[in-house]
């Protein structure tokens, strides 16, 4: 079953209303930029907001409706928030135990693995250390496990990397990306950085000015050039890979999906591993042919599907298909121009292997 939400809520200068069906497994990203009601829309659905009318379901099971609205203690969630919020008196293990011992006292746990989550967060080094000899990426990650050992039906998460600089930032990512893969819970994931959410999400509610532009697969909504998503200086699209060779030599690996095969930078990865990549427009260029003699070794045959301008007026913006699977390319104008591209016409992507060495 579905996660409905459909809400209103309206404040002097802003207004929110939504009406969505989420998915109940993987991650969905409440992307946007500040200001477009991404943590309303959360606070909402934890029961935050008294005044916020509308309906929620999870899972078949109503959490709030014309007749019913369960305070935040009673809804089986998890909330991580920007700042990890850990209780300064007690060590790592104590932070843990006392969500345990939360989730039994609501009568919620579900047999939670304590040391399957500590594994999972690789925190068993951590357990006797008090939080605030924490860096910041390790306090996030106690958050995170001590949101999970509460056994709640959903996950939510609001912009958890915001408050950490660009080192600590890389180092959870992998830890995110594990819940991804792991959980059997929905993951609600709030954020305006790009490339978090082409990590991470699997479904995607793009927000602006309180209200859902769209909502659907990640790939999907990323493509569409009638969203400012697309617009993006970084705009990218995913693609869904497998590993199917290694070259220690050049340190690469060969990654196939249904589109035909790409190389990217050597991973921690053994072949027939599955391989998220996220291919930027800027990174993308376009012939008529099929290049043999250039150093881009990335060349896909694909379809021209549509254009759009781009936000700067040199530039244009290129909707390609790879068989079933979209791409986007941003070119100038005068090179669409000189190379006669039209919608519908054969083309060779190509995508340096250098921009996928992330």
């Amino acid at each position: 079953m579905n996660i409905e939400a459909r809400f209103q809520l309206a404040y002097s200068g802003f207004a929110l209303d939504v009406d969505l069906q989420l998915p109940p497994r993987g991650v969905t990203a409440i992307f946007g930029p500040s200001g477009s009601g991404k943590t309303t829309l959360l606070r909402c659905i934890a029961g935050l907001e008294k005044k916020c009318h509308g309906r929620l379901a999870v899972n078949g099971e109503a959490w709030q409706n014309d007749k019913i609205f369960l305070p935040a203690h009673r809804r089986d969630i998890g909330y991580v928030f920007q700042d990890a919020n850990l209780f300064a008196h007690l060590d790592v293990a104590g932070n843990l135990d006392f969500a345990v011992k939360r989730a039994r006292d609501r009568e919620t746990h579900r047999g939670t693995n304590r040391d399957a989550i500590i594994e999972m967060l690789s925190l068993g080094d951590l357990l006797g250390r008090r939080v605030n000899r924490l860096s910041g990426g390790e306090r996030q990650r106690v958050a995170i496990a001590r949101a999970l050992l509460t056994s709640p039906k959903l996950l939510l998460m609001d912009e958890p990397l915001t408050s950490l600089d660009r080192e600590r930032r890389r180092e959870i990512i992998p830890f995110l990306e594990r819940l991804h893969r792991d959980l059997d819970i929905p993951i609600l994931y709030v954020s305006h950085a790009h490339d978090e959410v082409m990590r991470l999400a699997d479904h995607l509610v793009l927000m602006q000015q309180g209200r859902a532009l769209a909502s659907g697969p990640l790939s999907e909504i990323s493509a569409r050039l009638d969203l400012p998503m697309a617009h993006d200086e970084d705009a990218s699209v995913v693609i869904d890979t497998t590993v199917a060779a290694i070259d220690r030599e050049y340190h690469l690996m060969r990654l196939d999906f249904a589109g035909g095969c790409i190389h990217a930078g050597l991973r921690e990865q053994v072949i027939g591993d599955r391989v998220r990549v996220s291919i930027q427009a800027r990174d993308v260029s376009i012939a008529l042919t099929e290049a043999t003699d250039s150093s881009i070794s990335n060349r896909l045959s694909t379809t021209i599907v549509e254009f759009a301008g781009a936000r700067h007026p040199a530039q244009i913006l290129v909707r390609l298909d790879i068989g079933s699977l979209p791409l986007l390319a941003r070119i100038t104008r005068r090179s669409r121009d000189q190379l006669g591209l039209e919608k519908g016409q054969q083309v060779w992507a190509q995508i340096k292997t250098v921009a996928l060495l992330d």
